[in-house]
């Protein structure tokens, strides 16, 4: 099920991305490897791994520390929780 990121997974993701980009530039750079879109798209697609695997690291470690979060229930389980809701004694 799709949830939204932690804020520490969009910090850690951030400052990984610009981290990888520069780390990834200057190894091209060394290789010799010449500028222009390929070089910029590989850049991005390895920044973009690197960093999302960061992110979903903190998130794991986030959830071994505080542990799971409760799941929200959407609106279908509206007549099941009124139907438990009336047969408590008030």
């Amino acid at each position: 099920m799709f949830s939204l990121p932690s804020v520490w997974n969009l910090i850690i993701s951030t400052i990984v991305f610009f981290i990888v980009a520069w780390y990834v530039r200057r190894f091209l750079d060394e290789q010799g490897f010449n500028n222009g879109k390929k070089r910029d798209i590989l850049v991005f697609v390895f920044a973009s791994l690197v960093s999302w695997g960061a992110g979903e690291a903190a998130d794991w470690t986030q959830e071994k520390i505080e542990g799971k979060k409760p799941t929200a229930l959407n609106s279908s389980y509206l007549p099941k929780i009124q139907k438990v809701i009336n047969q408590i004694p008030q």
